[in-house]
């Protein structure tokens, strides 16, 4: 079997995946005479859409991280698209529990606090959670919950079950799962139709103790009317990975609430990434050589 010609650009762009290429039995070469590209710059359509006009026979581009979005208007119906969607599931479910449990066991509080403290804290063990999101993160999330017994909803575009959950329900029914949750956990991607998904009337449907987690894009919520949620204690807090905007700027009224937790988008580090991302080119390299469906296909209609 012929090894497959495979280019990494652009030049000095996470140059470490050379050694997944060929751990995969690919055959690093220039791109001029490469079938695939695996395009390792993060936030550089431009660059790639000027590779692929110089070579158009390419079949096969891996753009090596989950979120896309500002590859959208590059992707097309020409040729296989790859993401790493899914890769990221199991550290980033890891850090939804953590901000989860942080939240609900009231460390916003204790962990300043520089004197004894009256009792706070509520259960997850038993509890109710609902995940907006349908999936690899919320499969590894839903893994993760077992032990814990909760009762489970999630929301996801189509109503089909998922192993783990109580019920699956539809977009539409978004503010029927809110109401009973002690935690809703966002997970989903980011597409044109979930930019500020949650907002006003979401927050208003949840509980006066319930936990909003977002591991996913932090334009999925009005940062605004979260704020103002916050503010007049409508809901139980906020534990952020994502914000929007992003970084958060020094200043911002989140920063100071103490009802709000944020991580600076460490759900997935760079540390945990490179091993993951490094098995998941590897593992598509060796399909492509046998001629083999990839894994973490881009549907192109969905943007994902």
């Amino acid at each position: 079997m012929t090894a497959p010609a495979i280019a990494l650009g652009p030049e000095g762009q996470m140059a470490w995946l050379a050694d997944a290429i060929e751990a995969g039995g690919g055959r690093m070469t220039a791109l001029e005479d490469a079938s695939a590209l695996v395009w390792g710059a993060p936030d550089d359509p431009r660059g790639l859409a000027a590779a692929l006009e110089a070579n158009p026979g390419l079949d096969w581009v891996a753009l090596p991280w989950a979120g896309i979005e500002p590859y959208l208007e590059v992707l097309d119906d020409r040729r296989v698209w790859t993401n790493a969607k899914g890769v990221y599931a199991e550290p980033v479910a890891e850090h939804a529990l953590t901000l989860a449990l942080a939240g609900l066991r009231g460390l916003t509080r204790y962990v300043p606090a520089r004197t004894w403290e009256s009792e706070e804290g509520r259960n997850l063990l038993g509890g109710r959670v609902t995940i907006v999101g349908g999936g690899a993160i919320t499969r590894s999330l839903l893994r993760l919950l077992e032990p814990f017994g909760a009762e489970v909803t999630v929301v996801r575009r189509r109503a089909e079950p998922i192993d783990g959950a109580a019920r699956v329900v539809t977009a539409d029914r978004l503010v029927d799962a809110l109401p009973g949750a002690d935690v809703v956990v966002l997970t989903l991607a980011m597409v044109p139709d979930t930019v500020g998904l949650i907002g006003a009337a979401e927050l208003d449907a949840m509980e006066s103790h319930a936990w909003l987690v977002n591991v996913a894009r932090g334009g999925h919520v009005r940062t605004d009317d979260l704020v103002a949620a916050l503010g007049r204690g409508s809901i139980g807090g906020a534990a952020l990975d994502v914000t929007d905007p992003e970084p958060l700027p020094d200043g911002h009224p989140l920063w100071s609430e103490p009802r709000c937790i944020i991580t600076p988008h460490v759900g997935n580090t760079r540390e945990m990434g490179r091993p993951l991302l490094a098995a998941r080119v590897r593992e598509n390299v060796e399909r492509y050589g046998r001629g083999e469906p990839l894994v973490g296909v881009v549907e192109i209609e969905l943007g994902y």
